[in-house]
């Protein structure tokens, strides 16, 4: 549709992270222009009823990797195929990554993503800038991108030796976000040690993908997650935790919180969902979960639902990061299999922007552990006031962008990968029968996602400049 045709959605339960009302929208020029019941309609309105359905603001993935590389594998989903997968599992907004590193500048690295994305990418796309290698010029750049080109948050690892960055460089990094309105997003694992694991595993013939989860233990990712805060409260600057995959994780961030010091923390839908049980297994097909922190026990599981009820934890991302099992499947090379007779090389990463809301929402609301309020702050609402899109994305309000979901609680689904959107070729999980579905979804007004028909346009979706992070 034209940016300047009307579009009304009738009778529709409108859920944000406060409200729960009927009532009708109305879209002009890409933005909700009124909220109110009995809305008349004219000849030149685009009508549809969504009676029986629940309005969703468009879901907020603060956490994707879409044409990532990393050594020699390059994560298998592009922007036409992820966003397209995203948008089909009620997402409308990714934050994804852009690398910098000695040969490639902030600037050059944002341009760069951004070439990727546009022209492909059906939804709307913003980066983390992730910070590899830091000195005098880097601290320098990290203000220009704030201030100047629209990205204010930084992704820094504290694991994988290529693009791990010391505690120097992230206290460095800290001081110059802190000051600038900016967020440094953290991989809290103790990279040198687990690499150390890693290598005496290997070393006594323990090279099944299942010695990867027992490899990277729980303890390691609690001690980078401590260490790091520490670092937050000498500099005083906000950070971001991401994919806190265990309890012992978790109580570090509660007690900073506690403290008042300014931590963030997600957690992803594979850790609510499965566990370490998955290891046991000799077999191959394990590397579906060789995943970065590893999927950990099934009482971690319950406390982490916990917390994120009571606001310990404050966004579900997916860490969407794709590969396929079988060598070559649409011609995706280094893929899993790369790692057949050493877990170690073996590429990390699960996919899930396709399944987030609808797993979530059975997990969590189907299962009277989260309220519809509460499910939308965390998909979708708190995401967009942490990274600077609030009230732009995140909400259902006049003014806002009608990035709108249209949910039917009640209809039953299976999970599959043989109707998914992804180039992946795997669903983690497989024959899962949930309640709920997404019916349609609207970006900017226009209708992408009819039922299970893509509608969409390539180019439609657009890079979004951020503003200041942490306004929650």
């Amino acid at each position: 549709m034209s940016n300047s045709s009307i579009t009304l959605i009738k009778n529709s339960r409108i859920i944000t992270d406060k409200s729960d009302f009927v009532s009708d929208i109305l879209i002009q020029n890409e933005k909700i222009i009124s909220i109110e019941k009995g809305i008349n309609v004219e000849e030149n309105f685009n009508v549809h009823n969504a009676e029986g359905l629940l309005a969703l603001p468009g879901g907020v993935d603060c956490h994707t990797h879409l044409e990532n590389k990393f050594g020699q594998s390059i994560t298998c989903d592009t922007f036409d195929t992820g966003t397209r997968a995203a948008a089909f599992g009620g997402t409308t907004t990714i934050i994804d990554f852009a690398f910098q590193n000695k040969s490639r500048s902030a600037q050059q690295a944002i341009e760069y993503s951004i070439g990727l994305a546009e022209n492909k990418a059906g939804i709307d796309y913003s980066f983390h800038l992730v910070l590899s290698h830091i000195d005098q010029q880097s601290l320098i750049d990290l203000k220009n991108v704030i201030n100047n080109l629209g990205i204010s948050s930084f992704k820094m690892f504290m694991a994988y030796p290529a693009i791990m960055a010391n505690d120097a460089a992230i206290y460095q990094s800290l001081k110059v976000t802190g000051e600038n309105g900016g967020l440094i997003c953290i991989h809290a694992e103790n990279g040198p040690v687990i690499d150390q694991i890693v290598k005496e595993n290997i070393k006594k013939g323990l090279t099944s993908p299942g010695h990867h989860g027992f490899s990277r233990p729980a303890i390691m990712e609690a001690e980078a997650t401590n260490r790091v805060i520490k670092l937050s409260e000498l500099t005083n600057a906000p950070i971001y935790i991401v994919h806190v995959s265990c309890k012992e994780s978790l109580y570090e961030v509660i007690a900073a919180r506690k403290k008042k010091i300014k931590v963030y923390a997600e957690t992803c839908p594979h850790y609510l969902f499965f566990d370490d049980s998955v290891y046991k297994s000799d077999d191959f097909d394990v590397a579906k979960y060789v995943i970065s922190p590893p999927l950990r026990k099934k009482e971690d599981q319950e406390i982490l639902w916990q917390a994120l009820v009571k606001d310990d934890l404050q966004v579900i991302s997916t860490d969407h990061c794709p590969y396929t099992m079988k060598e070559g499947h649409l011609g995706k090379t280094n893929q899993k299999p790369l790692g057949l007779n050493d877990f170690s090389k073996i590429p990390n990463g699960a996919p899930g922007i396709e399944t987030r809301l609808p797993v979530i929402f059975e997990g969590g609301v189907n299962k009277g552990i989260l309220s519809l309020n509460r499910f939308v702050e965390l998909v979708s609402t708190t995401p967009a006031k942490i990274f600077g899109l609030f009230p732009q994305k995140g909400t259902i309000a006049v003014g806002s962008d009608a990035d709108i979901v249209l949910f039917d609680p009640k209809e039953k689904n299976t999970i599959s990968a043989s109707n998914h959107q992804s180039n992946v070729d795997y669903s983690l999980y497989e024959g899962m029968e949930i309640n709920g579905k997404v019916k349609k979804v609207f970006l900017r007004g226009s209708l992408i996602v009819d039922k299970d028909q893509w509608v969409g346009s390539y180019n439609y979706g657009k890079f979004l400049k951020r503003g200041e992070t942490c306004k929650v």
